[in-house]
């Protein structure tokens, strides 16, 4: 049978339509640990078809996406054709859609980031490319729109629709409201999915407001639907497009009517489906020890009761009956769950000297520490840990703060001009060279008036928007109470292209990283586990800590070495995940906003908010607030904020 055959899949997909943990489900999905061993499913998948038609003499029809989610698809792709000899030249691809008015040589366009990711590194005929052409006069859209459909057509129909899906629930740029009939059109961008796009063009007001799309109809015609989804982030709208009802204004809810379509999720995206949110609401599973946690923080939360009142009758009503069978009563379980929670909270991050740490979440020996923040962007410190790493210096421990990238995109032209306007009038005070400074500030200042919409800085304003950064990020630092010896800029290299979008993760990344912690031989590491940020950064930065961990295994010094994860600036972890809650009081929570507040480029209005119009220190205080309360709720002690960490193991 070809292998885009309803059964294509053979026993996982069959698995996935009978497997009673699925019945919410109406839309085959598969979970992957991670984005990489997902996207490389995908990518799989895709080579397979492509060598069967190549074997029977058959061309074969891609539709792609674009954006982050298929990033990783791609360069899979890329390396199976350089490394295994997959072949393109019978492959014909048709896009998705594109920003209108857009230059295809433009940063933004999708002609370009295809070329970049895919087209420049196979051997596909150029004629056999197709991408929306952003470039048309208005009166020639509807014509190219229809010979883009027939082209389709011409060639038998797309085989394998790749798809991403946005958080207005979109695919392509159909937005709520798209009807499942339409074809390819040009459409309104939703305000929502320009917010998203701002940062790719540098301020939501440089986001074009058209785009043309393939239609949600088009999209059905495909013989097989792939829809890919990475992260926490998506994790609503992806409970939305499954398990919820068919409606346009979740226009990826018309993939139920599709009868062969797969989604493929990370284990984030997947986190609010049915199976893996309350699985014991569908069938018989296996309780260990972490699934009860989480279970009976999930009735706490659903029924509005603390732990220690939680009785027979709630277990037995919410499908948690073996739970009580296995424990003998209630109270048994609530005691056990109640202690765990209990046994999360510390004042000690760095461990409490001369305590007994049986039941705490860090070791009391050796104290004091040598503790290694590693800090995505120059604020994530102490935006997402700021109380810890207060409470960390305060205690004696030796802090040392490894800032992963320069964050120079995230700056405001303007206050790049203000800082070479005071170096200029800095020179004139102090009798320095008068001539080099104003030169250096007309460069500044003319660099970015020739600059367009969305195009790269120069590296002169690129070095002042670094050094601003880097001098806010020593500024907070200085206010928490640690020498500049112990502040370390790495720069990390797949950072620095000027653009949102970055260079693969390299060795000269993560060997900075394995020197720094070879040097400092740190007990504890704490680092960003924060993979809901959208552009990607935190996920990379993560990546090089745990290559550089996994190189230093051997050592004497890590067998000592504990690793714990923060969250804060765009998502915080759920309760029955934290095993250490630092709890803060207000005078530590205004500590920890006076170092956020140093910071001072980031205020206000930061350049990447995401889809959170709060600043990023509101978002925080709320967050550390909304995890004191759910403890308060479950009834622990209650506390004015909290600051939560995950233990990872490697």
């Amino acid at each position: 049978m070809d292998k885009l055959g309803a059964d294509s899949h053979g026993s996982n997909y069959t698995k996935n339509m009978n497997n009673t943990l699925t019945s919410f489900e109406k839309i085959p999905a598969q979970i992957f640990s991670n984005s990489v061993e997902g996207s490389v499913f995908v990518a799989e998948m895709i080579a397979s078809l492509i060598r069967e038609r190549e074997k029977e003499g058959r061309h074969c029809v891609l539709g792609l996406a674009t954006g982050s989610t298929p990033t990783r698809v791609y360069a899979e792709l890329v390396r199976m054709h350089k490394e295994e000899g997959l072949s393109f030249k019978h492959v014909y691809t048709f896009n998705l859609d594109e920003y209108y008015p857009m230059q295809p040589d433009a940063l933004q366009s999708y002609v370009r980031f295809m070329n970049e990711h895919l087209f420049n590194h196979i051997d596909i005929p150029r004629d056999h490319i197709h991408i929306p052409d952003g470039t048309l006069p208005k009166d020639k859209i509807a014509a190219f729109c229809n010979e883009y459909e027939n082209r389709i057509d011409e060639l038998g129909g797309i085989d394998v629709q790749i798809l991403g899906i946005g958080r207005t629930g979109h695919i392509g740029f159909n937005e709520p409201g798209s009807s499942e009939r339409s074809l390819t059109r040009l459409i309104t961008l939703d305000q929502v999915t320009r917010i998203d796009a701002a940062s790719d063009f540098f301020g939501e007001e440089n986001v074009p407001r058209k785009a043309i799309t393939m239609g949600v109809g088009t999209i059905l015609k495909a013989r097989k639907v792939v829809m890919m989804a990475w992260g926490e982030g998506k994790a609503a709208v992806i409970k939305k497009a499954i398990e919820g009802e068919i409606t346009d204004q979740i226009p990826s809810s018309f993939l139920q009517k599709h009868n062969n379509c797969l989604v493929v999720l990370d284990d984030a995206a997947a986190s609010e489906l049915v199976r893996v949110k309350t699985p014991w609401l569908l069938d018989s599973i296996d309780w260990t020890p972490k699934m009860i946690r989480k279970a009976v923080v999930w009735l706490c939360q659903h029924i509005g009761k603390p732990v220690l009142k939680l009785t027979n009758n709630d277990y037995m009503e919410h499908g948690m009956g073996d739970i009580i069978t296995e424990f003998g009563s209630a109270y048994q379980v609530n005691i056990r769950i109640f202690n765990e929670l209990q046994h999360t909270i510390t004042g000690w991050p760095g461990g409490k000297p001369n305590a007994d740490d049986t039941h705490r979440p860090e070791r009391a020996n050796p104290f004091p520490k040598r503790v290694v923040i590693f800090s995505p962007h120059p604020d994530d410190d102490v935006i997402s840990m700021g109380g810890t790493f207060i409470r960390l210096v305060d205690q004696g421990h030796e802090v040392h703060v490894a800032y992963q990238t320069s964050g120079n995109i995230a700056v405001f032209d303007d206050d790049a001009i203000r800082f070479a306007d005071f170096v200029r009038d800095f020179n004139e005070q102090f009798g320095l060279n008068k001539e080099d400074a104003e030169r250096f500030y007309k460069k500044i200042v003319n660099d970015l008036k020739e600059k367009h919409p969305g195009q790269i800085d120069s590296p002169e304003v690129l070095k002042v928007k670094g050094l601003i950064r880097r001098g806010e990020a020593k500024a907070a630092c200085r206010y928490v109470g640690i020498p500049d010896s112990q502040i370390h800029f790495l720069d990390m290299p797949f950072y620095e292209t000027g653009l949102v979008k970055k260079k693969p993760l390299g060795e000269k990344d993560i060997s900075l990283i394995v020197d720094l912690l070879d040097k400092v031989k740190p007990h504890q590491v704490y680092a960003a586990g924060d993979l809901s940020d959208p552009h990607g950064t935190h996920r990379v930065c993560l990546a090089a800590i745990f290559a550089a961990l996994e190189r230093l295994k051997d050592r004497d010094w890590i067998k000592d070495c504990w690793v714990w994860l923060y969250r804060g600036a765009w998502q915080e972890w759920d309760i029955d995940q934290i095993e250490m809650a630092v709890p803060l009081s207000p005078d530590e929570l205004l500590r920890k906003r006076r170092a956020v507040f140093k910071h001072q480029s980031q205020k206000d209005s930061a350049m990447f908010p995401g889809n959170d119009k709060r600043e990023f220190w509101v978002r925080a205080e709320d967050r550390n607030r909304a995890t004191a309360e759910a403890y308060n709720q479950l009834g622990l002690a209650e506390y004015e904020a909290m600051e939560a960490f995950v233990r990872h193991f490697f």
